[in-house]
């Protein structure tokens, strides 16, 4: 099975810190993964790693069987789509939303190049994909949280990725957003075109059925990798949070609750 991701005793220190410390990790071709831990954990370390922004003080990084080192990491990046809250942040207000999806053909933040007819055709596709074609001809500014965050997945598709990560795509989203959001995420992990997802959260419970495996990151360093289903115990994530935590599974979604906690605090 061809490996999407593999990291190798991978450590990065900053001012002489372990930001990450022996990260030892492997994603297969058609595996999808979330990411759990809480904030500090090193998340966004390890993801501005694989995308190659920074460079590991130490170990091995290969990412669509690219070798880091060994490759030009402008054309890899062009391989992967990242979803993330600081990009929503740097896009134009009066953006239109086709421009903005288009925009993930050129890896570009904002639209510079002369967008073909074709480009249009697949934008118009994937915002019909995942539910937000009716922002056709709507500046950016006018959209939802939630409408911003499909626009910005669409973006991530447009040039058919063969790895999409979504960083804590739900932040700053209500309830039924949050449910909609999730909904068209599993949608689109289980269509057959689909590519390898890591979906990056500190909310157990939006770790959809589709996300078969989770790798739990604490303190910087690996705690546990593995069968979602191996990883979601009681025993397991009561280590993991540092407090006593009971588990349970309601339609394939995980719900983790504090023992003891008086007003059902929900992780």
């Amino acid at each position: 099975m061809t490996d999407i991701l593999k990291i190798k005793h991978v450590s990065w220190l900053r001012e002489k810190t372990a930001i990450l410390q022996d990260i030892n990790w492997s994603v297969a071709k058609g595996e999808h993964w979330s990411i759990l831990g809480l904030n500090g954990s090193g998340k966004t370390t390890l993801l501005n790693m694989i995308n190659g922004y920074i460079w590991p003080t130490s170990g091995e990084i290969c990412v669509l069987e690219q070798p880091f080192g060994k490759t030009d990491l402008r054309e890899l990046r062009k391989k992967i789509g990242w979803v993330s809250s600081s990009l929503q942040e740097r896009i134009g207000g009066t953006e239109l939303a086709e421009n903005v999806v288009i925009s993930g053909e050129y890896a570009s933040i904002g639209l510079y190049e002369q967008p073909t007819w074709d480009n249009y055709s697949i934008a118009k596709g994937l915002m019909e994909k995942l539910g937000c074609a009716h922002l056709l001809g709507k500046s950016y500014q006018t959209c939802s949280q939630g409408e911003k965050q499909r626009l910005l997945i669409a973006r991530g598709l447009m040039a058919k990725p063969e790895l999409l990560i979504l960083d804590e795509p739900t932040n700053g989203l209500d309830f039924l957003a949050r449910e909609d959001l999730l909904r068209v995420i599993s949608e689109l992990a289980l269509s057959e075109d689909a590519p390898t997802i890591l979906f990056v959260t500190h909310h157990m419970d939006e770790v959809l059925p589709v996300f078969t495996h989770t790798l739990l990151l604490k303190d910087g360093s690996v705690f546990g990798k593995g069968k979602t289903k191996e990883i979601a115990t009681s025993n397991v994530l009561s280590s993991f949070f540092g407090r006593e935590v009971d588990v349970d599974t309601r339609n394939g979604r995980v719900q983790v609750l504090l023992k003891g906690s008086y007003n059902n605090e929900f992780l």
